[in-house]
């Protein structure tokens, strides 16, 4: 008989979860009162977006990511739909783009100004008109640009190809009509050919979306799924639901073949849904439950036994929702693999929560930071519906390695934005963890044309292409913090700026010395 040992090797088994301080939450959302099962947050390395509890209508904030702390009660909010907002998502290419649904069955598109967001913004960049009831679910297309799925209460999934000029969309490309029931939840694979559907028919589909045929469809009844996730290149899906005697389980899925569930596994007897997230870097799975204060997390294998429990993340306080920061967002010089942004309404608390890999070390740990998906499309819109498909572009998470954020989209002065006046404060503005060479020269350029424009004596007010005699002194206490943040920004974009400029004096010196020693040899 064979003796197996209790304990895998892993490089993941001591990955432990740490909530930020105090000071690095947001205090004082008014995070939203509704009962539908969503995450209600979404973050990108800019910004965080959460659904807020308001009257006559839906809206939703946007945050800068670093301004930390409490937030103005008149700070001001995106507010163009008619009901209540279920679903955010931002689009994985662009940082200052994201998509809302709402239940006025509607779909809207807003653009994110880069200067201070001063005005409730009110009209949006587009708006998708298609479905005939509440809009529940969005999901943006992994690889192929400016292709947006939603689902409705009317039992259908729409395809929307955005990349028109139109300011009002009522024809998708394609609308995909075989489910019988409301759409719990969607997932695409890696290169986005396929979609996973997860029905309250209790039945989980494989899609093929731009034919419209379903692949794949689960009749097992002893599992009721709620939520389904594919597992990146492994060729399973997972999916969160009940048991037959009501506990809370997590199933494996062939994806090939979806008559008998690979493994079930009964996690606990408590009624909130469990959300999944999926790690194709690490090839964890983080499973967090609506209503419990707890994270578990679980790495993946190809083989049996498939699911490998490693620890629990431990909180008393529950959790309404929850967002997840891309790979690019996160800091690597800590070891950080992966981010939460916990909703909390008892306390109008975002909290985020940074699982960490403890190392000693300070240097850059490749081995668990694999080449990851970057913030540039494989694919346009068109090529994808005329039947392409690519994987994502894949970046290097090493400082000063090369483009991992998305460029950032340079509107026009904020008068020209249709809004309506609502806060005349002033808000804290973000520049990206790591810029962009190319951004960076993009910036200075454009820098330097607002200058010439400017008589002599104005030059020198230009402070990262912001005049700060533009507007008038901080008259409150809450606009000198808000000058102050943006000072501090200012600061650490400079700082990172130089850091890189170091990092790669030293490199050339390296390469200098290596040719110097080659030479040196013949």
């Amino acid at each position: 008989m064979s003796w197996h040992p209790q304990y895998r090797s892993s490089k993941f088994r001591h990955v432990y979860g740490k909530a930020a301080s105090k000071d690095k939450c947001y205090d004082c959302v008014p995070i939203t009162h509704s009962v539908h099962d969503n995450h209600f947050c979404a973050v990108n390395p800019h910004f965080i977006a959460v659904v807020t509890e308001c009257a006559g209508g839906g809206a939703f904030l946007v945050i800068p990511i670093h301004q930390t702390g409490k937030l103005d009660p008149h700070y001001p909010r995106i507010c163009g739909h008619k009901g209540n907002v279920l679903d955010i998502k931002w689009n994985p290419f662009n940082d200052f783009v994201i998509a809302s649904c709402s239940e006025d069955a509607t779909v809207k598109i807003w653009d994110i100004p880069k200067h201070l967001l001063t005005r409730n913004i009110t009209i949006a960049k587009k708006e998708l008109l298609g479905h005939a009831r509440r809009v529940g679910l969005i999901e943006w297309h992994p690889t192929a640009e400016n292709i947006l799925f939603s689902s409705g209460y009317d039992y259908k999934i729409m395809i929307w190809n955005i990349d028109t000029r139109e300011a009002i969309l009522s024809n998708p490309v394609k609308i995909l009509d075989a489910h019988k029931d409301v759409i719990l939840s969607m997932s695409f694979n890696t290169d986005g050919s396929l979609l996973a559907t997860a029905c309250r028919d209790r039945k989980i589909r494989v899609i093929e979306p731009r034919a419209g045929t379903v692949l794949q469809e689960a009749n097992y009844k002893s599992h009721r799924v709620n939520k389904v996730l594919f597992l990146g290149n492994m060729k399973k899906l997972l999916s969160t639901g009940t048991s037959r005697w009501n506990n809370r389980q997590i199933a494996l899925w062939d994806q090939n073949d979806l008559s008998v569930p690979l493994l079930e596994e009964d996690l606990d007897g408590s009624s909130g849904l469990l959300f999944p997230f999926y790690d194709s870097d690490t090839n964890m799975l983080y499973v967090v439950g609506k209503g419990d204060g707890n994270i578990r997390y679980y790495e993946i294998s190809p083989e049996k036994p498939y699911l490998n429990y490693l620890t629990e993340y431990h909180s008393h306080l529950p959790q309404k929702g929850i967002g997840m920061m891309p790979k690019r967002g996160l800091e690597v010089s800590a070891c950080e693999i992966f981010r939460f942004y916990k909703l909390i309404p008892t306390k109008s608390l975002i909290e985020p929560i940074s699982m960490i890999v403890p190392r000693r070390s300070e240097s850059y740990q490749e081995d668990i930071y694999p080449l990851t998906t970057g913030a540039q499309p494989a694919l346009t819109a068109q090529e994808w519906l005329n039947g392409i498909n690519k994987g994502p572009l894949l970046v290097s998470l090493r400082p000063g390695s090369g483009a991992v954020n998305s460029l950032p989209q340079y509107l026009e002065p904020e008068p020209l934005l249709k809004t309506t006046d609502h806060y005349q404060g002033w808000g804290a503005i973000t520049a990206p963890e790591e810029m962009q060479k190319k951004s960076e020269i993009q910036d200075s350029r454009k820098q330097l044309e607002v200058g010439e424009r400017l008589p002599k004596k104005e030059q020198t007010h230009l402070s990262n292409g912001f005049d700060i005699f533009e507007c008038s002194p901080p008259k409150t206490e809450n606009e000198l913090l808000q000058m102050f943040y943006r000072q501090q920004e200012e600061i650490r974009r400079l700082r990172e700026v130089v850091n890189q400029r170091d990092v790669q004096i030293k490199q050339l010196e390296l390469e200098l010395r290596n040719l110097h020693m080659d030479t040196s040899r013949y």
